[in-house]
């Protein structure tokens, strides 16, 4: 396993600045994951360090070792893609075995990276297989495999999992996450999916116009959000926010009055999780009910108010398209940034930290 640390990485393609002087180090067998929106630099980041592409300044060190000039062939990462590109006329076995018979690996080595890989990978019953005889989260098993059987010091993933539907995504990032365990190495893994990073993440990295926005444990980043937009893009559905002004002891915005809390003062943001809240008879928020998902007792109702739209959370009621319903915090839920939502002012006590 290795350590990996970016100093003062920026990245531009003409006049697009996609990396903005980003500075992230990455400890000895962590699985840190990389996450943002479409177009926030993080897989740049990721290309930048296996060496596919170029830093305009800034310092890569994996191992201790400076690789701004090291050719990716010599950096010692394994790779997995978002497309699997397996070749696909060699079977299974040709495909993870075909990079260490370039390295020309002796043949009983090869031989025994091999099963070793398809053991942990359950492809034992496919290695006579050709790619196009898999499904698709057996094509990305054999890409992970064809990783693994190289023994890189330092694993990277760049959306390994968007290509699949939702219940191969579920079972896929349960054997990524039994994979680090077993091997136990640095995993670095790039995704637009939070749900991805909460779930596989020791820590969590967001991104945001190729400026690292905030890094820690995934609870962390949920209950304490440095700014307004982390705040939004972990959980799910987003956070609410709504714009308000403390007028003494209560906060007071569009067609709502909030009990205030903390010791903020004028024009500021409320961030509000649905799962804090609950759809009631009365509340200080009211609005009609425009959609509304069903999680089988429960589920979400998004309502439009004078404050913006909100999502709210509703157990066993019967809750309609259409409906004026009022919304009901659950305690003391209030989290409070500054107007401009660039800085978290209040945080309410963690819950599950």
């Amino acid at each position: 396993m290795s350590d990996v640390r970016l100093v003062g990485i920026k990245k531009s393609f003409g006049e697009n600045v996609i990396v903005r002087g980003v500075d992230l180090d990455v400890t000895p067998g962590e699985f840190l994951v990389m996450v943002g929106p479409s177009g926030c630099g993080k897989t740049t980041l990721l290309r930048i360090i296996a060496g596919l592409e170029q830093a305009d300044s800034g310092d890569i060190v994996i191992g201790g070792k400076n690789m701004n000039e090291v050719p990716p062939r010599e950096r010692d990462v394994g790779m997995v893609f978002q497309s699997y590109a397996l070749y696909p006329h060699m079977t299974v076995k040709e495909n993870m075995a075909f990079g260490l018979e370039l390295r020309k690996v002796p043949r009983p080595e090869i031989e025994s990276r091999v099963a070793e890989a398809a053991r942990m990978l359950e492809l034992g019953p496919l290695l006579d297989r050709k790619p196009k005889a898999l499904s698709g989260g057996q094509r990305q098993r054999v890409a992970m495999g064809r990783v693994i059987v190289r023994r890189p010091q330092l694993f990277l993933f760049d959306e390994p999992l968007s290509n699949l539907d939702t219940a191969l995504r579920v079972q896929m990032r349960g054997e990524l996450a039994r994979l680090h365990r077993a091997l136990g190495v640095t995993m670095i893994y790039v995704t637009h999916d939070q749900v991805e990073a909460m779930t596989l993440a020791t820590r969590v990295a967001v991104f945001n116009k190729g400026v690292l926005q905030q890094l820690g444990a995934p609870l962390e980043l949920y209950n304490r959000p440095t700014n307004a937009f982390v705040a939004q893009f972990l959980g799910s559905p987003s956070m609410n926010l709504i714009d308000a002004k403390r007028d003494g002891a209560k906060f007071v915005g569009a067609g709502f009055t909030l009990p205030a809390v903390g010791d903020t003062s004028g024009e500021v943001k409320l961030g509000l999780r649905p799962q804090d809240l609950r759809v009631a008879s009365e509340g200080p928020l009211r609005g009609e009910v425009e959609a509304v998902e069903r999680l089988g007792f429960d589920g979400y109702a998004f309502l439009k108010t004078a404050a913006g739209s909100i999502a709210a959370r509703f157990e066993g009621a019967d809750v309609q398209v259409g409906q004026n319903v009022a919304v009901q915090p659950m305690g003391d839920v209030l989290h409070i940034f500054s107007a401009d939502g660039a800085k978290a002012l209040r945080h309410p006590e963690a819950r599950g930290a």
